[in-house]
């Protein structure tokens, strides 16, 4: 595989692979993603028809995040967006980073033992809104190709620092003209013309172009429009190229060339690069603004040396930085995305505790270094952490030498050679301090300072709001399990099996419970329910209605009975919340469970001579909810060697998915595994439930009686 610095067009089999993918799809883009061997992340490594500046916020992508490349990889099928819309509807946080026009598709490379990556294609926003029968069947069998060609190299392709730019080698080019012939031609045109390759560099310019210009073709051959004329370094002009090579269509827009001239610009944009005609604007800039109006910004912050791609870099930075939640959520995103997308290869983060900087995060450093990084002094003369946090102006450091007049002790700390130190401070309260650093040495430019400045204040404020859920989080988890039983009594000739996993993505705390209460050395109670909610007050009711039940099982009620008074002691609380919930009562002698429900999903039942089936019992009213009705009882055989399962609804219910048949498929693989000890089969039993996302607590009770005939 070449690497990172070699030059285009030499004959790598994945480059030349993607560049025919194009070609054959009608493509008028396509990039190549792989999937890293030590972590979930998806890279480009090659772009073909494409600056690869116009990736970089795409250049490194999580697996787990919501998005066109990681759902292919993720979900093992063809993606495809027809156009921004779609983008914006399906993956909100994509179409921030790429906000231009065009249609997508992102395919996986399944290789023969694994998943290689990603194969992505992009078309015109002229392309169709749906993609044809034959052009699925090209985006496929492209895939499986490449996928054969990794499975077949002798070693892993190696991931490159920066993707590849990979020429698109047209196959319908006419013959070859007399250059000499071409050059006069476009020399005669009163207009100015202007040829740039994908990557946005001039490769020819005629005189006039120059004349319009007011600089020499050679001052503008081999530079970016934008860094050779200061007065095209505009973020917005920059961002008129991309859109033009992205979207493949045509672009127009009016120019002032200092002090009063206003330029047209025309781009026209094809699979080799654009041609761009420079004409004097008749209408001036009532077109676009007037002379004297100020120039636009596109945030309030990042200042026109950003550059374009660079503020889409941080709308996709601050897009992803919304949907974190605790504060290691936080620190994986910086980890993840911010180090690549500036190159950097170590990152630690801090927060304020009792005026010293406490690490709350970090990668790129060795175990010793954070030691000594971590707990430092804010008024510490070892880093420019605790200055950066008293000013809030933050500090860039490019080599060793910089840090070491300031702070002499500094660059032994660490080992590294370039420093980013981003004061984290929300409504002028300091959180904390995120220094992002260099393997080697590195001049921070205006664009990089002006972006990392605004992105040290969106990291502050998903910090500060991810501690605190931290801490809520911690002391709801505290409370649930403090009012979850320990421990669950052993009875002779009963095995129990218990497991609570509570909802995931923010929702930690919840109101399903389970218990079992030993009534006499041969009977017990087993209980299981599910308090309406997932927070602090589900969790503390879901602890009175526990208390009630005991009380009310140890005083010799049965089961309908404990059910109709712990509703009446919940009426009285008058709280908003209802509580569904399964009381059986296990006579092991006798051999048999009597049950009462309030509302709450059927048990099962298996014994290792019978299917496993799905009890129906007649529900009574749920707990809570003000109704003075009777529960009605079941009783079941419970013959040794019977197993009985109860869970609550989270175990079953998955949404888009009809709830009777997963309960019926919980029976059967209940039926399948009943032979494995308790413990491995109530693991597999919460397996059944998909991986994932979940929305609902999970509590789930098995019983077995394993009491001998004539004991």
């Amino acid at each position: 595989m070449t690497g990172a610095g070699e030059e285009p067009g030499h004959a790598d089999p994945l480059d030349e692979a993607l560049a025919v993918t194009v070609r054959r799809t009608g493509a008028s883009a396509g990039g190549l993603y792989l999937l890293a061997q030590d972590e979930p992340v998806l890279t480009l490594v090659a772009m073909c028809g494409a600056p690869t500046a116009a990736a970089a916020p795409w250049r490194r992508v999580p697996l787990a995040i919501v998005g066109p490349v990681s759902g292919a990889v993720r979900e093992d099928r063809l993606v495809w967006v027809a156009n921004q819309e779609d983008m914006a509807r399906a993956y909100p946080r994509a179409a921030a980073a790429l906000p231009y026009q065009f249609a997508l598709a992102a395919a996986p490379l399944d290789g023969l033992h694994r998943c290689w990556g990603a194969l992505l294609l992009l078309w015109p926003a002229s392309h169709p809104p749906d993609l044809t029968r034959r052009e699925r069947g090209h985006i496929t069998t492209s895939a499986r190709r490449i996928a054969r060609a990794l499975d077949d190299a002798p070693t892993p392709p190696a991931i490159p620092d920066q993707p590849r730019l990979v020429p698109v080698h047209r196959t319908d080019a006419p013959p070859a003209q007399s250059a000499l012939a071409a050059a006069d031609l476009v020399e005669r045109l009163p207009v100015g013309a202007i040829a740039l390759d994908l990557e946005g560099r001039v490769t020819y310019a005629n005189s006039a172009s120059a004349d319009l210009l007011g600089c020499s073709t050679d001052h503008l051959l081999g530079t970016l429009p934008w860094q050779s004329l200061p007065w095209l370094d505009d973020p917005v002009y920059e961002d008129h190229y991309r859109t033009a090579v992205l979207s493949r269509e045509p672009v127009a827009y009016t120019v002032l060339r200092p002090p009063d001239r206003w330029l047209d610009f025309r781009l026209y944009p094809d699979d080799s690069g654009i041609s761009a005609l420079i004409t004097p604007s008749r209408t001036g800039g009532n077109r676009m603004r007037s002379a004297d109006s100020p120039r636009p910004t596109l945030t309030p912050t990042v200042t026109a040396t950003a550059g374009t791609g660079r503020i889409h870099q941080l709308m996709h930075l601050a897009a992803a930085l919304t949907e974190t939640v605790s504060v290691q959520d936080v620190i994986d995103l910086v980890a993840d995305q911010v180090l690549p997308a500036f190159g950097a290869q170590g990152m630690v983060m801090s927060a304020t505790d009792a005026g010293r900087l406490r690490i709350t995060g970090h990668r790129g450093y060795a175990p010793e270094a954070v030691e000594h990084l971590d707990g430092l002094p804010l008024d510490t003369d070892l880093t420019p952490a605790g200055h950066a946090l008293a000013s809030g102006l933050p500090a860039f450091f490019a080599s060793p030498q910089e840090m070491a007049r300031l702070y002499p002790r500094s660059p032994a700390l660490s080992g590294k050679q370039a420093w980013a130190f981003l004061p984290l401070v929300v409504s002028g309260r300091p959180v904390g301090c995120c220094v992002i650093s260099y393997d080697r040495p590195h001049p921070f430019t205006a664009g990089e300072r002006a972006v990392l400045t605004s992105l040290a204040g969106l990291i502050a404020q998903a910090l500060d709001r991810a501690r605190l859920y931290d801490a809520k989080h911690q002391l709801s988890h505290s409370l649930q399990q403090v009012l979850l039983p320990r421990t669950l009594p052993r009875l002779a000739g009963l095995d129990v099996a218990a497991r609570y996993l509570p909802a995931t993505r923010g929702m930690d705390i919840g109101g399903d419970f389970y218990d079992l209460i030993r009534l006499t050395d041969t009977t017990a109670a087993a209980v299981i329910g599910d308090v309406q909610g997932h927070n602090v007050t589900a969790a503390a009711l879901m602890g009175q209605v526990r208390t009630a039940i005991h009380a009310h099982a140890t005083a010799g009620a049965t089961p309908g009975e404990v059910l109709g008074r712990t509703n009446r002691v919940l009426a009285d609380f008058e709280t908003d919340l209802f509580v569904s919930c399964l009381y059986a009562h296990l006579d092991l002698v006798r051999g048999r469970a009597t049950l009462a429900s309030a509302g709450h999903p059927p048990p099962l039942l298996h014994h290792p001579d019978h299917p496993a089936r799905v009890l129906d019992l007649e529900p009574g009213p749920l707990l809570g909810i003000g109704v003075t009705a009777p529960y009605p009882l079941a009783t079941v055989p419970l013959p040794p060697g019977t197993i009985l399962a109860l869970y609550t609804d989270g175990l079953v219910e998955i949404p888009g998915t009809d709830l009777t048949r997963n309960t019926a498929d919980l029976a059967r693989h209940l039926a399948d595994t009943g032979g494995l000890p308790l413990e491995e089969l109530i693991d597999s039993l919460v397996r059944t439930r998909p991986t994932g996302q979940r929305t609902d607590d999970i509590a789930l009770l098995l019983l077995k009686n394993t009491r001998s005939h004539g004991e």
